[in-house]
């Protein structure tokens, strides 16, 4: 059994998501509280998964967002182009002079090493894109006239503000309507639902959106925290049996009847430059696991996750295998989390090799 996904021959793009795009300021090695310099890239949970289609697996993809319209704006503006993203539903929002009601997100980010752990420490109140409510996009125009074989977005964004949540809920709905294939990664952050409800805010908006959801996404964390579905035998959170894992995907399933796919990543956290890696993904009634990567070395974990969504949106766009989907799932997270930065630095060819057990000798 596979996806119902609209050919390619009758949609102007493979895949477009809808989040924030920040600029990311990576101190490199070094600890945000005592750098000096930074590294600037872009990054959002939700546009990092069009960039990895497009960059390493060269389908079409595009952003919904927002930015203000300063310099800051064009700078991840300019890196979105880089990337290969289309930019036409960007929406562009006046500078108010020095960003009172409104501005462009900022994402300090450390990768961590060894017992150090990564963190993220995002400066992105007052939004562009936090402040995209309903009615601001035309998903009749994209869904309908232009045609969209799949559509991802987030529990990030979702989080963002009240308006984000409506949109998001607008969003799925318009590209169940038009049969465009819905992806959701739950992507539970605590601190972004803190000040607005917490726990049960999230499970609320969460649960609502997730009735639209055709392919879900999250680790075990996002499961019980997102949608509220305990893991047996499991008090706490953190890394779990794979059996465990099954059990509550197989209860989700059954509440969300709309769920074809469910798929999360497996990582056990040694130290945070080296993680146990793999992937599970169930799709009509069976599981289907992907090769094991143990003592993964980290360069810099953040963005593994999704690019690992992007590797699943991949196996099915073009194979709609859930065996390759999970394969080619793992293996670009893994690879991206060799590399700087939220986006994936991967080629296709890497990818594939990896899948097929290559190892890491040099390539002349």
């Amino acid at each position: 059994m596979s996806l119902q996904i609209k050919p390619a021959a009758s949609c102007a793009f493979d895949q477009i998501s809808l989040g924030e795009v920040m600029l990311r300021l990576d101190p490199g090695e070094g600890r945000i509280r005592t750098a000096r310099n930074f590294q600037v890239w872009e990054g959002g949970g939700e546009y990092n998964t069009s960039r990895g289609l497009r960059k390493c697996f060269g389908l079409k993809t595009a952003v919904v967002t927002a930015f203000v319209d300063n310099e800051v704006g064009h700078l991840v503006e300019d890196f979105i182009m880089q990337g290969g993203v289309d930019t036409h539903f960007i929406k562009w929002r006046e500078d108010d002079g020095i960003g009172r009601t409104i501005r462009n997100g900022l994402n300090f980010t450390e990768r961590g090493f060894g017992i150090r752990g990564a963190v993220g420490n995002p400066d992105r109140g007052n939004t562009a894109a936090s402040q995209i409510k309903p009615g601001d996009i035309d998903w009749d125009h994209i869904f309908g006239k232009l045609g969209v074989r799949w559509f991802h977005t987030g529990g990030i964004y979702a989080a963002l503000s009240a308006s984000t949540a409506e949109v998001t809920v607008e969003a799925v709905k318009a590209a169940n309507k038009y049969g465009t294939i819905v992806s959701y990664d739950l992507n539970y952050r605590p601190s972004l639902w803190k000040t607005i409800g917490g726990l049960k805010k999230a499970q609320e908006v969460n649960r609502e959106i997730a009735k639209y959801v055709d392919v879900m996404i999250g680790n075990e964390e996002d499961f019980t925290a997102s949608l509220g579905f305990a893991v047996a035998g499991q008090e706490t959170l953190g890394h779990i049996e794979n059996d465990a894992f099954k059990a509550m995907i197989e209860t989700a399933v059954k509440e969300f009847p709309n769920f074809k796919v469910a798929a999360t990543t497996l990582r056990h956290v040694i130290t945070a430059t080296k993680n146990d890696w793999s992937a599970i993904l169930w799709h009509a009634g069976k599981f289907h696991e992907s090769k094991p990567y143990p003592g993964l070395e980290i360069l810099d974990r953040v963005g593994g996750g999704d690019s690992f969504a992007s590797g699943v949106q991949f196996g099915f766009l073009e194979f709609n295998d859930a065996q390759k989907a999970v394969e080619y799932g793992a293996a670009h997270g893994a690879l991206a989390s060799t590399t700087p930065g939220d986006t994936s630095m991967a080629t296709r060819k890497e990818v594939e090799k990896a899948i097929a057990g290559g190892g890491a000798r040099v390539v002349r």
